[in-house]
Parts: C-alpha cells; structure tokens; sequence
C-alpha cells in the first residue's frame, strides 16, 4: 500500500499557472450543470484515477451539498445502481469514456447516448469538468497530496467526515 510521502506543494511551485487552472476549474462549476451531478462527475473520475486526495474532497463537498451517503457508495457501481437518473447515468458514463479514453476514440453511439440526455452545450460543459478534475487528479497523484490536508482551506471540515 502506498504512502503518503512529502512531495512540494505544485501551487507553490508555479503559482499561476495554479491560479488559472483553479479559475478553469472553477468556471466549469459555473456553467448551468447541475451541482449534484458535477459532484458525481468529479467523484468518479477521481475513483477510476485512483486519487485519494480527490476521492476524499468530493465526497465531503458532495456531503457539503447534500448529497445522501448511499449514493456515494453507489457511485463506484452506477451501472447497476438504480439511485441514480438517467441523466446522472449518461454523465457517469461520459466521465468514464473521456478518463478512460477508448484506443480508437469516443464512438458515435456513446456520443448519441450522451446527447439523448445533454444539449451540445451541456456536453460541451460536461467535458470540460471531466478535463478539469482529470487534471487535479493527476497533480495530486504526482505530488503525493495527503487527504483532508486541505480540510479547514476549503472548509470541508464541516462535512463531518475526518
């Protein structure tokens, strides 16, 4: 089992770059998604990237919103789960294919099944949440970032959940 090693803080290393990837991330929360369903979104990307620190962040920003526990639990089964609405599912879905990226591309059923339930806009949208939390995955793998370290900045201390 990997631990948790003391690696520099990246948003210290290049602080702007840090500070616009924030705001792009940031920006993609603000675009007339629904909230619950970017939490799901970034809670499953991080899953299937196998970061700790994300998968820890979201679930306490998910519980922040109110998102009920057993739905949180079913994120990592959402296919068979029946908790989940149809446009939850197709979003989990698309998150999947575009963190997974297929060898030969996204294909023209996937991308249909996702517009059955998204404008070109929202899809539009969608994706650039998952680039956005598939970035912060990878930066807090790469720099080993501890769990609930960022608990009391982001003040997801009062999710109750240490």
């Amino acid at each position: 089992m990997p631990q948790h090693r003391i690696r520099p803080n990246h948003a210290q290393l290049a602080p702007e770059l840090f500070r616009k990837y924030s705001e792009f991330s940031l920006a993609t929360r603000q675009s007339g998604l629904e909230t619950s369903l970017l939490n799901l979104v970034t809670l499953r990307a991080s899953q299937l990237n196998g970061c700790v620190f994300c998968v820890d962040m979201h679930v306490k920003e998910a519980t922040l919103h109110g998102e009920r526990p057993l739905r949180l639990h079913h994120v990592a089964v959402w296919w068979e789960s029946p908790l989940f609405s149809a446009r939850e599912r197709a979003a989990l879905a698309w998150t999947e294919l575009l963190t997974r990226l297929p060898p030969h591309g996204v294909a023209d059923a996937d991308y249909a099944a996702a517009r059955e339930q998204f404008s070109e806009a929202e899809l539009a949208a969608l994706s650039f949440a998952v680039v956005a939390i598939n970035g912060w995955n990878r930066m807090s793998i790469g720099f080993a970032a501890a769990p609930g370290s960022l608990d009391a900045a982001f003040g997801l201390d009062k999710a109750g959940l240490a």
